[in-house]
């Protein structure tokens, strides 16, 4: 039986993750990666995940069946020239970009339009680099393929196997439709809450007030504030025009709400706010976009040493395992000040069952 081989240029949260997922999948699979994080390859050997470690793009790469570019995208046409001194005609070449024009441009100049397929996964962290990583990021969530129009069928349905094997959902998009949906559910949601921040904190007061209380419904909306400055600096250069139209309509629909606002127009402010909440509400629970789903509980605690420990040692004798766990200050949504997040429905809800057994109070919340 042939080896399935793979190939990436590139080993962060992305290609971490992706390369882990291939592990797990295809536990036999041999990886190949380069990186410039000397510590993150070395990591990733120890880890059992990549079998060959380069520290430069060369002739290692010449037989894989893919090879997936998951360096910055600002590195994506010197990496490809270094690539294509080595590629082999039958390697499936990707990237994991959320912006597809330049990519695209990249591959036609290059002449290697029968090999590529643009691929982007629509999931993430706020947290960035290969420590961060896990097989687990890309269960549910769908995963956008971009192929050009001279890639054979063959090696779009090879991708489209490889994607449901790592447990995502294959959608095939051309590019130009990619970059103009992708701007509206995930760039332009990016700049929104980028945008919050930054207006809390210059108009907070000295003493920082506004700082000090925000919390619940702030945190959880600019939650993805928290993301790579560097990657959405690079996202924003790279899809200006969608991004740029899509604001131009959101500054007017704000507009439009300031109006009404500012009339007291009571029924049309209604039916704003009854309006996203009927559309919100229609959206799939999977994790299936680029802002996953949380799966998290607060749970009401005595103010005692030991409370907190009770309740973590509770978990893990039932074999559940806490994702995070935390002090919640915010007394808007629930009387209690523990809140516990999971890695999946499954554990959220064992959770619930195990703690309302003992006697807590549990107040659940999945977004």
């Amino acid at each position: 039986m042939t080896t399935f081989k793979c190939g990436f240029i590139g080993l962060g949260l992305i290609g971490g993750s992706l390369a882990k997922a291939i592990r797990k999948s295809l536990p036999d699979a041999h990886i190949t990666a380069y990186d410039i994080n000397g510590p993150s390859l070395e990591l990733a050997k120890a880890d059992g995940i990549v079998q060959t470690a380069c520290s430069e793009i060369g002739a290692e790469f010449n037989d894989c069946d893919f090879i997936f570019l998951c360096a910055p995208v600002s590195h994506n046409d010197e990496n490809l020239c270094k690539l294509k001194e080595n590629l082999s005609e039958h390697t499936i070449l990707t990237d994991v970009g959320s912006v597809k024009k330049q990519i695209h441009q990249n591959i036609e100049a290059l002449g290697l339009n029968k090999q590529f397929i643009g691929g982007h996964p629509m999931t993430g962290s706020e947290r960035f680099g290969y420590p961060n990583s896990k097989a687990s990021l890309f269960e549910n969530a769908y995963y956008i393929l971009t192929p050009t129009k001279e890639v054979s069928e063959e090696k779009i349905a090879a991708y489209r196997d490889l994607v449901v094997k790592i447990g995502a959902i294959p959608l095939i998009l051309q590019s130009e439709q990619h970059d103009y949906v992708t701007a509206a559910v995930s760039h332009l949601p990016h700049v929104i809450a980028a945008s919050l921040v930054n207006l809390v904190e210059a108009s907070d007061s000295g003493e920082g007030l506004m700082k000090m209380i925000a919390a619940g419904g702030f945190k959880d909306i600019t939650r993805i504030a928290s993301s790579s400055p560097t990657m959405w600096q690079q996202i924003c250069l790279s899809n200006t025009e969608n991004i740029s139209a899509l604001l131009e309509r959101y500054i007017q629909s704000l507009n439009e709400f300031k109006g009404i606002l500012d009339n007291k127009n009571s029924e049309e402010i209604y039916r704003f706010f009854d309006n996203a909440r009927i559309y919100r509400e229609s959206f799939t629970n999977a994790s299936s976009g680029p802002i996953k789903t949380e799966y998290a509980i607060t749970v009401d605690i005595a103010d005692r040493p030991g409370a907190i420990a009770a309740i973590a040692s509770l978990l893990s004798m039932h074999d559940i395992s806490i994702k995070n766990i935390g002090i919640n200050h915010n007394r808007e949504l629930a009387e209690g000040a523990l809140r516990i997040e999971f890695y999946d429905e499954t554990a959220c809800s064992g959770a619930v069952d195990v703690l309302n057994t003992h006697g807590y109070l549990i107040h659940t919340k999945k977004r």
